[in-house]
């Protein structure tokens, strides 16, 4: 079994972020940068799966040269090889899908696995788009899996608002990963070592012939207002209550 992870790199949630106005933009100096976690989730699935039926696990990234840091991450977490579609360009969700999807119809694959959103933007569109650029069938946020190898079919368990539900479609197929789909590995330090000489093919991002692709244009970032120091009541329960009740009505405006 052959599987296409899709992996994208973002800033550390817990990375403060600040604005470059001048270049609408993020000021990178200093950032961590992580696989975005829900990508991990579909990392270790497809390791999983290729444990269990034998096969390869390639991962697709698309960024800048930065982004090799994250590759080797999720090809010392035991993926086999790596495909890298370099460039600088800020695209949006479809031209990103168009992308990754140009690159992945030129392998032969049984699955392709990503997670169902990213931390940065929570678009949580590429994965979808993906299928309908390459008109593949498609699950989202997958909570567990089933596959069948000789009957080529899938069982997803699909996590919704309040339920869940059981979805089978035919492989090959694009799987978005959720919370709860599995607990990912921590890479050991001999197959850190091992993922240094692992196979990451370069593609830049000009040779694919996108000139159709939706190229973003940032104009202006502001970050969210500082929220207000909260407010502290005190004194007897009775006329607190009515404080507070005064305060959700007039200032907070949710009663």
């Amino acid at each position: 079994m052959k599987i296409l992870v899709l992996v994208k790199q973002v800033p550390d949630t817990a990375t403060k972020i600040r604005l470059n106005p001048r270049e609408a933009a993020i000021q990178t100096d200093g950032i961590k940068w992580v696989i975005n976690p829900y990508d991990e989730f579909a990392i270790e699935e497809s390791l999983r799966l290729r444990e269990k039926f034998g096969g390869e696990v390639v991962v697709v990234s698309l960024g800048p040269v930065r982004v090799e840091e994250a590759i080797r991450q999720a090809l010392a977490m035991g993926a086999d090889r790596a495909i890298h579609v370099v460039g600088d360009a800020v695209l949006d969700s479809a031209g990103a899908a168009r992308a990754l999807a140009r690159v992945c119809q030129d392998q032969e694959f049984d699955l392709i696995f990503t997670g169902k959103q990213a931390v940065d933007d929570d678009q949580a569109q590429v994965g979808s788009l993906v299928a309908v650029e390459l008109d593949l069938p498609q699950a989202t946020v997958v909570i567990q899996l089933e596959i069948d190898p000789d009957t080529r079919r899938i069982r997803a368990q699909r996590e919704l608002e309040g339920a869940t539900e059981w979805v089978e479609l035919p492989m090959p197929a694009v799987l978005t990963a959720q919370r709860g789909l599995n607990e990912p590995r921590y890479p050991t330090l001999p197959n850190i070592m091992k993922a240094k000489k692992k196979e990451v093919k370069t593609v830049p991002l000009d040779t694919l012939g996108l000139k159709d692709a939706m190229w973003v244009t940032i104009e202006e970032l502001t970050l969210p207002s500082e929220r207000p120091p909260a407010k502290i009541l005190t004194g007897d329960p009775g006329e607190a209550a009515l404080e507070l009740v005064r305060l959700l009505h007039e200032e907070a405006k949710v009663i």
